[in-house]
């Protein structure tokens, strides 16, 4: 399976910090905040990724994170010229998925619970279609909109409804088959002039290859897309971090736990910023 980070867009709403830097460049706490989404598909053991970014800002991204080397990857890159909608992503990423199922994720989606991991490897063995998952929120106006039957069958998806027919929004994590990259082109611009997910999402709900994993109560889901809630995001993983010593995002430890780099790798990887708590926390690991 190959990964997608979506992490172009002119980010408005964070002006005017965002009017000379990605917001997927700026801190969540610690570390850059694509590292949250870049996390999220090493733990579902994805190891090639195309990031897809503005003209602007890919070369950032690439001094970054390089081609992948440092954490036993692959990394590639391409422009999005225009911000014309996620479902975009899979045009532009042809080529780079090949006849893979595909996993796409937002580059400012922030997720963190226990067993998540286990959940990634479960959807991705039955990938027949399409996955997306509910997140239980009040807030479901300002979302997508999943509704479903007593035993988890779609019934519809709206975006952003005035009177939404559940508490369940879809957050910026999806699982698709090859299939996406046909569906994908057969998409029309909506009013908003983009290539809507929404759209896409119900290409498979009318043929019935459109499923649901509804996360827990325990779960943690952050949309770091705003001043308020980049500030709640930090303030949330400083906590975490703080009290159980354990750091969220960690992808050096992610790829070290994974076995794509060894411990001489890591060793170097956190010697490198050893006068941060980040790189000692790094070292720590071989205690």
């Amino acid at each position: 399976m190959k990964g997608i980070i979506l992490a172009g867009g002119s980010a408005t709403r964070l002006f005017p910090s965002s009017k000379s830097i990605s917001k997927q460049i700026m801190p969540v706490y610690d570390k850059p905040m694509i590292y949250y989404s870049l996390s999220t598909l090493m733990l579902a053991k994805i190891r090639e990724v195309l990031i897809i970014s503005t003209p602007r800002d890919l070369t950032t991204f690439k001094q970054l994170l390089g081609r992948g080397d440092d954490f036993g990857m692959r990394f590639e890159y391409v422009v999005q010229n225009v911000p014309n909608g996620l479902a975009q992503a899979f045009i532009l990423g042809e080529k780079f998925i090949g006849d893979d199922h595909v996993c796409l994720v937002l580059g400012d989606n922030i997720f963190y619970g226990h067993g998540f991991s286990r959940i990634l490897h479960k959807v991705q063995l039955q990938i027949e279609g399409a996955y997306i998952f509910g997140y239980y929120t009040k807030m479901n106006k300002a979302y997508g909109v999943v509704s479903f039957d007593s035993i988890g069958n779609v019934l519809s998806i709206e975006e952003k409804p005035t009177y939404p027919q559940s508490y369940y929004v879809i957050p910026g994590l999806y699982f698709y088959d090859n299939s996406v990259i046909e569906k994908s082109k057969r998409l029309k611009l909506s009013i908003r002039g983009e290539y809507e997910i929404t759209d896409l999402n119900n290409i498979y709900l009318n043929e019935k290859k459109l499923k649901v994993f509804l996360f827990g109560r325990g779960f943690v889901w952050l949309d770091a897309g705003n001043s308020d809630s980049l500030l709640d995001a930090a303030c949330f993983v400083e906590t975490i971090q703080k009290k159980q010593g354990f750091y969220i995002a960690c992808i050096e430890e992610i790829a070290w736990r994974n076995g794509w780099i060894d411990n001489e790798k890591l060793k170097q990887l956190g010697k490198s910023m050893c006068k941060t708590e980040y790189g000692r926390y790094i070292l720590s690991l071989f205690n």
